[in-house]
């Protein structure tokens, strides 16, 4: 059913049917809980725009994929939701149990003006367990509204998608993924535009996902931000790329003044201070 959903929506991402694409992943039936990437090479067709990269994203951990503009950020998080084929390597999602991903794109490939109201974009996270033609019980429906309330959108139920700022309807995709409880979840740039206060409560949410047991991945240009919120961080250049704590990264990129300085390709894995040469 994903496949349907992502051919739907792809063939128009800024058109009518771009909204949906924030739940391209959710009938995934792969079972997710590490991610890992062996010489994995990001690009277009058969042009790599990324060093060939090795390393796992860890069931249950928070990683900033960070770099500059043209870096392959937003590609290498189309790649991993299958949006994007890979141009040489191999991803592999390693199996614990049955599981879904989500996916959250920029706000620019989000049409507004797909005619739904809050709740039914909030409902779409249950897809996954009812189906795309299945009702929402009233498990869910209490779910919804949960969701709804965490992130301040429970007056706005039968709003207009439409009609919301920004912020507010980043708050309604968030309360999707909210409900929609996948394991693994994937935000490309889900600050970029939105008014402080809802980024103070959004990043609460990823953080309350995180201490469930999610593993959620962001591509991120705030700095500060990735050095408060998240313990990983992979930093993309053209010439290679570093994966360890989020500390470390950040050193080195401020010790080489810019993020599109050469590096060489290095890669160390999460919660270990063995550093691998590739």
């Amino acid at each position: 059913m994903d496949i349907v959903l992502a051919l739907i929506l792809t063939a128009n991402l800024r058109g009518s049917s771009a909204l949906l694409i924030t739940v391209v992943c959710d009938l995934l039936g792969e079972c997710i809980t590490m991610i890992n990437l062996n010489k994995a090479e990001i690009g277009y067709e058969r042009n790599a725009i990324t060093a060939p990269i090795d390393g796992c994203f860890s069931a249950g951990s928070l990683t900033a994929i960070i770099g500059a503009n043209g870096a392959g950020k937003s590609t290498l998080l189309k790649t991993l939701a299958g949006l994007q084929p890979l141009v040489a390597g191999k991803i592999v999602f390693t199996a614990g149990s049955p599981a879904q991903m989500a996916y959250l794109p920029q706000q620019v490939e989000i049409d507004k003006q797909f005619p739904m109201i809050v709740q039914d974009v909030v409902a779409m996270g249950c897809w996954p367990q009812s189906g795309l033609l299945g009702g929402i019980n009233r498990a869910s429906r209490e779910r919804i509204k949960q969701a709804l309330s965490l992130v301040g959108m429970q007056d706005r139920v039968r709003h207009p998608v439409g009609e919301l700022s920004g912020g507010q309807l980043q708050r309604v995709l968030f309360a999707r993924l909210w409900v929609q409880q996948a394991p693994l979840i994937l935000l490309d740039e889900p600050f970029t535009g939105i008014d402080t206060q809802t980024v103070q409560l959004l990043l609460k949410v990823i953080h309350q996902l995180h201490q469930e047991g999610r593993t959620v991945i962001a591509v991120l240009h705030d700095m500060s931000m990735v050095a408060e919120h998240f313990p990983q961080a992979l930093w993309l250049t053209p010439q290679g790329y570093r994966w360890q704590h989020s500390e470390q990264v950040l050193i080195e990129l401020h010790r080489s003044h810019s993020d599109t300085c050469a590096l060489s390709s290095v890669t160390q894995q999460p919660n270990s201070s063995k550093v691998i040469n590739v």
